[in-house]
């Protein structure tokens, strides 16, 4: 056997340096092993507990059936929300399921998939037409309101906080992202449910199909909600004339809001019989017959009422009073404003934002018109640019950062009533208009504004100063959780809140009055219905104001009540028939424009 030499190794060679090999790059197999243990964790986990995995199996299949049926069965009234309206047969439910059985897998997955979106944009749907019955006494219009979104959540800021409001709309948008998923995997699941069993499915949907019509033909009731439920497809069908009637009125409203018995009437054929007065109309924030008639806030309320009626009568002011139907209710005060203003019946946004680019006589722009009138708006809630001042016809317009005011705000309300009208005096009634005109004034008071905690107190009147005084009074007051989470709470509270708000008022026409002061104040809408109530009214209360008898024997033919409080019986004429008859009533004369 040849034996192997090796050479010793040269201590003076050079060493040649090893080269560097390549990283080795991680498989694809490699990168797929950590998600394929996470996919074969879930089935490693069954094979060794298949009890508990055929009882989650089995508790998830009948979540998503509850969640399911509870979606399709959903009322859209929180009058209606009660645990019978959840034990009905839906109608939709035994056709998706008919449906579901004789498709193949990739068609019923994606229609299972769709259904469930589709079934969570009606489910919020009917959330919203909850908020707005509570709120605003009417349902959800998917055409007009997306814009009131915003109002609602500065309204929330203004009221609990930004950092609280930020956390709220944070909470709705996981909610509602949460809700779609939930909804479509949960009819994905009950698809497929149903095609692995397609024998008993199959007889199920039959004998339900059965019991719904039997129990709809038969009206079988359970605390006297119908079991046989087509909620759905009704809330749907609903909608859809809703978009129909919407995007009509739309255009039928145009051509109504170009008709006017006083368009064309000259400047010298307006208001005669007022020429020379000192001309106010005042809107008090969410001044309803609630206030007047709740038999929680009625006592408080009438005997303010009754009591500034009498205090004005000392200072020779007579008052009359009645009732206006207003276009709105528990918000959208801007809806009744230009209702009043106009004579157009202003019940939506769509029709405001037509009213208000069009050359329709207001009640405040036809005092412009006669040439003898300045003109001036006192505006303690308005916070931003108001182009709306042009369609009032206001020569100069004070908004909440016009007033000086140094105090707190009052939750929603940037300021007291009584500090506003202070305001209004010394910056504007107490002077004299140029060229020897009158003035006509446009205020709206804002401190009645939901949540009515805390609400500001009467101070002397000569110690409002920059509205710093109202400081101790706004930090012993309750805070805005105080009215938001109990009726009660909130009946008590608003009441109060009108009571401060008609006593400024009146109290400053009793300082500030003259002999040719005349004031009209009225609510612009009921409060909401933690409130007023589910089944009230949309009346408010209207009055007029004035030393000159003369004035108010021109209103005998209306029927009003004597005094700040209309009686029971008195008058109600909606809300938009006020400008023709006050105008009439003043001496113009109609001269149609007919568009």
């Amino acid at each position: 056997m040849r034996q192997l030499e090796t050479e010793a190794p040269d201590d003076d060679a050079p060493v040649e340096a090893p080269v560097p090999r390549p990283a080795r790059r991680p498989s694809a197999a490699r990168l797929r092993q950590p998600w394929d243990a996470l996919r074969m964790y879930p089935r490693r986990w069954r094979e060794r507990h298949p009890a508990a995995a055929r009882g989650l199996s089995v508790g998830v299949s009948v979540f998503a059936a509850v969640l399911v049926v509870a979606a399709l069965v959903m009322p859209n009234s929180l009058t209606q929300l009660d645990p019978s309206a959840f034990v009905r047969i839906p109608a939709e439910a035994v056709i998706g399921a008919a449906v579901m059985i004789a498709l193949p897998r990739r068609p019923r997955m994606a229609l299972a998939a769709v259904s469930g979106v589709a079934l969570a944009a009606m489910t919020v749907l009917n959330v919203l037409d909850m908020g707005f019955k509570q709120y605003l006494g009417r349902g959800f219009n998917v055409v007009l309101d997306w814009s009131l979104f915003g109002d609602a959540e500065s309204y929330l800021e203004d009221s609990v906080g930004r950092t609280e409001t930020l956390a709220v709309v944070a909470g709705v948008i996981a909610f509602v992202l949460l809700l779609f998923a939930l909804l479509a995997l949960s009819m994905v699941r009950l698809g497929n449910l149903l095609a692995r069993h397609t024998g008993i499915a199959t007889r199920g949907t039959l004998i339900a199909g059965v019991v719904w019509i039997t129990c709809s033909s038969l009206g079988l009731q359970l605390s006297g909600v119908p079991l046989a439920a087509d909620s759905t497809a009704t809330a749907l069908k609903a909608q859809a004339r809703l978009v129909s009637a919407t995007l009509k009125d739309e255009a039928e409203f145009r051509k109504v809001a170009k008709v006017d018995a006083f368009g064309n009437t000259p400047g010298s054929q307006l208001v005669p019989d007022l020429r020379g007065k000192d001309m106010i109309f005042t809107f008090i924030e969410s001044y309803g017959r609630s206030a007047v008639e709740d038999p929680i806030m009625a006592p408080g309320v009438d005997s303010t009422l009754d009591a500034r009626t009498k205090a004005l009568a000392k200072a020779g002011f007579h008052a009359k009073s009645g009732w206006l139907t207003s276009a709105t209710y528990g918000g959208s005060s801007w809806l009744g404003h230009s209702t009043t203003m106009s004579g157009l019946w202003i019940s939506n946004q769509q029709r405001y934002r037509t009213v208000m680019a069009s050359d329709h006589l207001s009640l405040t722009e036809a005092f412009k018109k006669t040439g003898a009138f300045d003109t001036v708006g006192v505006m303690p809630g308005v916070q931003k640019a108001w182009p709306e001042q042009k369609w009032y016809g206001l020569d100069k317009v004070y908004n909440a950062f016009e007033l000086g005011y140094k105090g707190p705000k009052f939750s929603w309300s940037t300021m007291p009533d009584q500090y506003t009208l202070q305001q209004y005096q010394d910056r504007v009634h107490s002077k004299q208009p140029a060229d020897g005109k009158s003035r006509m004034s446009f205020l709206i008071l804002t401190s009645s504004h939901q949540p009515w905690a805390p609400i500001p107190k009467m101070v002397p009147w000569n110690q409002l100063g920059d509205g710093s005084v109202f400081n101790g009074i706004e930090k012993a007051g309750n805070p805005s959780s105080y009215t938001l989470t109990d009726d009660t709470h909130s009946k008590q509270e608003y009441g109060k809140s009108i009571q401060y708000s008609v006593t400024a008022l009146t109290e400053w026409l009793e300082r500030y009055g003259n002999e040719n002061t005349v004031l009209v104040f009225l609510g612009d809408h009921q409060p909401n219905a933690h409130a007023s109530g589910n089944h009230a009214s949309r009346d408010v209360p209207v009055a007029i104001v004035a030393k000159d008898p003369k004035l108010l024997a021109k209103t005998d033919s209306w029927g009003w009540s004597d005094g700040l409080r209309p009686a029971h019986n008195a008058p109600v004429w909606k809300m938009s028939a006020f400008r023709d008859r006050f105008l009439t009533a003043y001496g113009s004369t109609p001269h149609p424009k007919k568009g």
